[in-house]
């Protein structure tokens, strides 16, 4: 018997207090830019015991204005801003060559945040995005070598062979490249802040970039 979705829906909680700790946050004491803000909720996000917390959604446009959205892993952030990775012909690749722009979601219920972000997004060099991806673990440069993302695959065979054949030339060579994976990194124009409270007056503190610094100013929930 098929669950009904709208009953199962009305079952659902968020923030229960047994599992979400709603901590206070005073935008007052908050830094004067994004980063480090980011990189303390962060984490506070993995000290509280947030599966996955580095992973975030990312959301692209198409050439025609269509959205799109997936989740991916955050690979570093900095002065240049935050960075992901992908294969150039994936369908994400081809959106960012189209409209370089994009946005980020980082959610992190066991704490009741979300962090948004949004900029322009720029290739990094070759020789940067090959560094990336060799210092990461056997299986992730597997599956830059397997190739092929978005495409369409014929059989699950088709893909056991190839991610096979992959596996043993990342364990065979460790530096083996992957000319078309690459490094993105997102240069934040609005990045904001939104801490959960039981009470929903939920605190929304905006940074805006603006000329060389940040405005930071609050949103109602």
């Amino acid at each position: 018997m098929e669950p009904d979705l709208h009953e199962l829906l009305r079952s659902l909680r968020v923030w229960d207090p047994a599992v979400t700790d709603l901590r206070p946050f005073d935008p007052e004491r908050a830094p004067a830019e994004p980063l480090p803000l980011f990189a303390r909720w962060l984490a506070d996000a993995a000290a509280a015991g947030q599966p996955e917390p580095h992973t975030m959604s990312l959301a692209t446009a198409d050439a025609d204005g269509l959205p799109d959205v997936r989740i991916v892993m955050l690979h570093g952030a900095d002065e240049r801003g935050w960075s992901f990775a992908t294969h150039a012909h994936s369908r994400k690749g081809g959106h960012l060559a189209a409209r370089p722009y994009a946005a980020l979601a980082f959610y992190w219920p066991v704490l009741g945040r979300q962090v948004r972000v949004r900029g322009p997004v720029t290739a990094a060099p070759p020789e940067e995005a090959r560094t990336d991806l060799h210092a990461r673990s056997t299986g992730a440069l597997a599956a830059a070598l397997t190739g092929r993302q978005s495409a369409v695959l014929a059989s699950p065979g088709e893909l056991t062979r190839a991610s096979e054949a992959a596996w043993e030339k990342a364990r065979r060579s460790p530096t083996t490249p992957a000319p078309s994976w690459t490094l993105y990194h997102l240069a934040p124009v609005e990045t904001e802040f939104f801490q959960g409270d039981a009470d929903r007056r939920h605190v929304r503190l905006r940074y805006r970039r603006e000329g060389e610094g940040w405005v930071r100013e609050l949103l109602w929930p």
